[in-house]
């Protein structure tokens, strides 16, 4: 079997068949690459349908010896057994060599949080008397109370605003639609970005249905969002290291905090599994204490009914 073939048939696999997008493809076969060059490298020449667990194993402490971190070599066992899944699931192999490989233990670390007044302080320190302003303030009031991806947000399209339910579409992580809700606020903003700043804007073409357009009527690069965030931060003398994602952490953490469901948020992020959620829910234990007191029928604290 041919690496490259191999490699050609695993990239079908993942954009038709898991609808994954460019990037998190791209990514795959970047560490399917690591695989190659490791199995290249030896004098007897291992294809993908005679490298066995012992060569795997092999080729995680190579890896390892690279110096790459935990959360890295993680990425790229997962990448490697879902490169043996497709085999065994096309039938080039008749027994999976990744099965029994475990990644390295992993430490979650939560990414900051931002208080409600973190987040008043950063939306007040945009110059609304600039152009761009009213456009950055409705980006921020759109990430916090949506909590959405940043390339969710540069993708929003205008066709996908229901603000008279409040309620937006996304398209989201492999093509995946879901409706999310959307605040007041927020709402305000969007529309005075929409009907009075961004009808001046000459618009390019193929960007008419785009929300978030820069002066020459261009979507908006990630890029862009992220440093327009931490120089707000630098401008307030924020400490914490912050990024969009920040925003979307808070949606979900402010909102369980408020005794939302957890199901419910997990919709709202649009996560696959619930214990990606759960990586959000970092409640201090005076919190997770005062709901069991409160909700637990056995708990000492509650009264008898």
């Amino acid at each position: 079997m041919d690496w490259q073939a191999a490699k050609k048939g695993f990239r079908s696999y993942l954009k038709l068949e898991r609808s994954l997008s460019n990037n998190s493809v791209e990514a795959y076969l970047g560490d399917l690459d690591k695989l190659i060059q490791f199995a290249e490298s030896k004098e007897t020449k291992l294809k993908p349908d005679t490298i066995s667990h012992q060569n795997l194993s092999e080729f995680i402490a190579w890896v390892n010896e690279l110096g790459m971190i935990s959360s890295t070599q993680a990425r790229i066992i997962s990448g490697i057994k879902g490169f043996y899944r497709y085999l065994l699931l096309d039938n080039q192999i008749q027994t999976d060599p990744s099965e029994l490989i475990e990644g390295p233990k992993l430490t979650r670390k939560l990414p900051d949080t931002l208080s409600l007044a973190d987040i008043d302080k950063l939306i007040a320190a945009i110059d609304l008397s600039k152009p761009e302003g009213m456009r950055n303030k409705a980006i921020l009031e759109v990430l916090y109370s949506c909590g959405l991806r940043v390339t969710e947000l540069t993708t929003l399209r205008i066709s996908n605003l229901y603000l008279e339910i409040n309620f937006i579409k996304i398209v989201g992580k492999g093509n995946k639609e879901r409706l999310v809700p959307i605040g007041g606020e927020a709402i305000q903003f969007l529309k005075l970005w929409l009907n009075e700043v961004r009808v001046h804007i000459p618009i390019q073409n193929g960007e008419e249905d785009i929300v978030f357009l820069n002066r020459r009527g261009k979507g908006l690069s990630r890029v862009y969002v992220f440093t327009m965030i931490k120089d707000l931060a630098e401008k307030i003398g924020l400490k914490k290291s912050i990024s969009p994602h920040t925003f979307r952490h808070s949606f979900a953490t402010h909102l369980i905090e408020g005794g939302a469901d957890l199901r419910a948020i997990q919709e709202m992020l649009g996560h696959e599994s619930i214990t990606t959620t759960e990586i959000y829910t970092h409640l201090d234990r005076e919190y997770l204490k005062s709901v069991i007191i409160s909700h637990h029928p056995r708990s000492s604290g509650r009264k008898n009914q």
